[in-house]
């Protein structure tokens, strides 16, 4: 072993053995004890194999009862022992098992005798020095940190000034070597501690190239103390540095001599290594012997513990098995006992969701076909007041009148909206609202808008303001219908909740995307009576409405919640910004397609009636109105000849074919439902005989319940009833306009 090594395990181990001989000790202890001094016997005697065993009985014992210190003490032992062998790898497993404990324990005054018996594993390896110092250090810092007396610091300080000198660092030893020799004085230290401290001074003396006589005698005094001593180790390093001093005098006579003499020395210790090393070999046999046969029978022991678990599992698991087949066959014989009752029973439960189902199907087409037909009922009268109303109010001679028919027109209107609404919330319920995409003109659809709430704005003294981002594309892609919904229920319930004040419609492009796609912001803003914070939420419910005690509002409450709706269809949402007595603001976000190529719409002017006369004039075109109804009918056909049109007319399709076979018109408006033959069918016929002609479906069904079946049979555009006079005349003349261009 390496004399540094040994001399460092000696010192720290009598040190602290002083540091614990203070401590009470219980009975229980008195066995860990005395297998502790058994172990440190054996070890001195070379009895390895007998250390480890008692080790390792140490180890068990200690974690039973929970004595850290002496589980500590045989890690620390095992790591003493297979340093002695030349087994510094395992030496430093140990070691480091060691500072675990201490570790684990909390007992710090522990770590630094961990800390310093871990560092002497790394004196073989000059390339390790470094780290040793470095532990050594860490051991001094905790004595400090615990207050611990400073005598306990010796070794620490002796190993790094040893350290220092072995890389030839006398400068840097000095401090730590001084700070040895102080605290060697405190208390009565072992005469090979002070031998060592002796000759660490001479090689200072000597790397320092101080008077040559101190060096001399020094290590003079130091080699006659180790031959006194037999100190072997000691005597030739005396020796060694004699020689070397003499040498570096010229007095090669005395460094022959003390050469010769180290020698000597050195052959007497190389025998006794020799015989230590043959003591070694036998005993790395024998703790390699031991350590097999101690796997071998901790093997054996968990063989025997995992066979008596295994024993007990299975006892276990065919009691559980047992248990389980007892209660399964009770479980059985119930279950075949009551089985005739629960299958009488679910047949019946069968047979009354069978009828359930199919009666809940019945009632779901009843009432798909109840609101179908009640929408055309309901509107097609409907088209019979709006268009009376209108025709009535352009003419002047009931100017006297003009108050009541616009208070007609308005709740003919009104109602027309609650019944789109109560209709549109139903299809949303059935899921079947889809979004159609066509091309549609933002300006156009907005003015439509505020032009629709003209009677309500005179009627609340309100003001209405537009402001279109000029970067918005007029023509867009989408669906019109449904975002003119959207802005219809926003701008109503800003009319319905403001007096005397002012409405604002924005719309603004937020981000421009690849392929043409705009992401525009729309908001209405009022300053109205606003919403409290706490009701905001209320609002989106259906048939919900906050109550004002100094405003008294009509309403079914399904405006906003459809609004919510059909922004879900787009993926977006409704936000609210609204102080009480401030206003609201109700803006959203939709991403919107620019129509790069369409046809632009024939302008028109309902103050004036231009239309382009370069193409033609009005009382040139023919008309053909086809609708079974003879209010409707008389409607349209004075709303066309009070435009300067002709007009024919037609009861059935069955009559609008044979029209259309006998003379030439310009356009037809086709009614779709009517008796023996309906507009779809009458349709189709005229098609196989005339391409040309503009025919315009006029129907009061929802435009996206029937696009796809008018598109089919030939029809180019559709007329929804009750219709806005200028929307009605817009589509018309488009249609001409679409007419023209083919001929030309």
């Amino acid at each position: 072993m390496d004399i540094k090594s040994n001399i460092t395990i000696l010192c720290f181990v009598l040190c602290n053995l002083l540091a614990f001989s203070q401590e009470p000790t219980a009975s229980s202890e008195d066995t860990l004890q005395r297998l502790l001094e058994n172990i440190k016997e054996d070890y001195y005697a070379y009895r390895y194999s007998d250390a480890i065993r008692d080790c390792s009985r140490l180890i068990d014992l200690a974690n039973h009862s929970g004595e850290w210190y002496y589980q500590f003490r045989a890690y620390n032992e095992l790591g003493h022992i297979h340093n002695s062998i030349k087994d510094t790898a395992k030496a430093r497993f140990y070691y480091e098992r060691s500072l675990e404990v201490a570790t684990k324990t909390g007992q710090d005054s522990l770590l630094p005798w961990a800390y310093n018996d871990l560092a002497s594993a790394y004196a073989d390896d000059i390339s390790n020095h470094e780290k040793m110092i470095s532990l050594y250090q860490k051991a001094i810092a905790i004595n400090k940190e615990q207050s611990a007396p400073e005598y306990q610091n010796l070794v620490q300080y002796m190993n790094i000034g040893w350290t220092y000198l072995d890389m030839e660092k006398p400068k840097m030893a000095y401090p730590y070597l001084i700070k040895t020799r102080e605290l060697s004085k405190q208390k009565q230290q072992h005469d090979l501690l002070l031998l060592n401290l002796d000759l660490l001074f001479a090689r200072y003396y000597f790397y320092i190239d101080a008077e040559p006589e101190q060096t001399i005698a020094l290590l003079q005094a130091s080699a006659i103390k180790a031959e006194e001593k037999n100190y072997l180790d000691q005597l030739v390093i005396a020796q060694n540095y004699l020689s070397k001093t003499y040498e570096r005098m010229g007095d090669f006579k005395s460094a022959n001599t003390n050469l010769r003499n180290m020698q000597h020395v050195t052959k007497k210790l190389h025998q006794i290594e020799k015989e230590t090393q043959l003591l070694e070999a036998s005993s790395k046999f024998e703790v390699n012997q031991y350590k097999r046969d101690l796997d071998l029978a901790q093997r054996e022991e968990a063989y025997s513990a995992a066979m008596m678990d295994k024993s007990k599992l299975l006892n276990t698991i065919f009691i559980i098995c047992a248990m389980v087949f007892l209660l399964g066959f009770i479980t059985i014989l119930i279950f075949t006992k009551n089985r005739k009752k629960y299958i009488s029973k679910f047949r019946e439960k069968n047979v009354q969701l069978t009828e359930a189902k199919n009666k809940a199907e019945e009632l779901s087409q009843l009432k798909t076909q109840f609101f179908s037909t009640v929408s055309h009922e309901i509107r097609t009268p409907l088209y019979g007041v709006i268009g009376l109303s209108s025709i009535l109010l352009e003419d002047e001679t009931l100017k006297s009148h003009h108050e009541d028919l616009t208070s007609l027109k308005f709740s003919a209107d009104y109602l027309m909206a609650l019944i789109n609404d109560v209709l549109l919330m139903n299809k949303m319920e059935s899921s079947t609202v889809h979004l159609e995409k066509n091309s549609f003109s933002l300006q156009t659809l907005l003015s439509h808008i505020v032009r629709s709430f003209a009677f309500g704005l005179e009627q609340n003294n309100n003001r209405i303001h537009t402001d279109i981002d000029p970067s918005v594309p007029d023509r867009l892609m989408g669906d019109s219908i449904r975002l003119s919904q959207i802005l219809m229920n926003l701008v109503g319930n800003a009319v319905k909740f403001n007096e005397n004040g002012n409405i604002w419609i924005s719309i603004q492009k937020k981000e421009e995307k690849k392929g043409g796609l705009h992401l525009l912001h729309f908001a209405v803003k009022d300053d109205g009576i606003g919403i409290a914070k706490e009701k905001q939420q209320l609002i989106f419910e259906e048939f919900s409405q906050v109550e004002n005690n100094n405003y008294s509002y009509q309403g079914t409450g399904l405006g906003l919640p459809i609004v919510t709706k059909l922004l879900a269809l787009y993926g977006s949402k409704i936000n609210l910004d609204s102080t009480l007595g401030e206003g609201a603001t109700f803006s959203f976000e939709l991403l919107l397609e620019s129509d790069p190529v369409y046809e632009k719409d024939v302008a028109i002017s309902l103050q004036e009636d231009v239309v382009a006369e370069e193409f033609f004039t009005f009382e040139e075109m023919h008309i053909l109105i086809v609708d079974d109804n003879k209010i409707n009918q008389k409607i349209t056909q004075k709303i066309l000849e009070g435009k300067g049109f002709q007009c024919s007319l037609a009861d059935d399709g069955a009559m609008a074919i044979d029209c259309a076979r006998k003379e030439r018109y310009h356009l037809i408006l086709m009614d779709i439902h009517m008796p023996k033959m309906d507009g779809l069918e009458a349709t189709r016929i005229i098609r196989t005989f005339d391409t040309s002609t503009p025919i315009v479906a006029l129907t009061a069904v929802e435009a996206s319940e029937i696009r796809s079946q008018i598109s089919e049979v030939g029809m180019d555009d559709i007329i929804l009833k009750p219709y806005d006079v200028s929307q009605f005349l817009n589509t018309i003349l488009r249609n001409f306009h679409r007419l023209h261009i083919k001929a030309i």
